[in-house]
């Protein structure tokens, strides 16, 4: 007999809350789902209406998670990040750390130059 879980590409958000408990301990479902709402993540949903998230979906999770949690960077200025190329959805920072790491306003965002892009 097969698991259902390993015959579907996705996860459900009960599947990927298990999933990041372990590294994310105060991460919820309404969490999640804020998330979504604020548009930081964008998973795919089934005709019935429930979110499939894939990898790529997962990743952008983990590291918008990871951004709070290390550098308590507020959802806007992670937003922004992820829009402008400065965090890669795979984790990495998409430009050497002095491009992005100077030229910082004073609140800490990224200077007018480094927005632009």
């Amino acid at each position: 007999m097969t698991n259902g879980i390993n015959e579907r590409p996705y996860l459900s958000i009960g599947e990927v809350l298990a999933l990041l408990l372990e590294e994310f301990p105060d991460v919820t479902i309404s969490k999640i789902r804020f998330l979504e709402s604020q548009g930081l993540i964008e998973p795919e949903r089934t005709a019935s209406g429930y979110r499939k998230f894939f990898d790529a979906d997962i990743e952008r999770l983990r590291i918008i998670l990871r951004e709070q949690k290390e550098n308590f960077l507020p959802l806007r200025v992670i937003r922004d990040r992820l829009d402008s190329g400065a965090i890669d959805d795979s984790g990495g920072i998409a430009a050497p750390a002095g491009r992005h790491g100077e030229g910082r306003a004073s609140d800490g965002r990224p200077s007018g130059e480094c927005r632009r892009r």
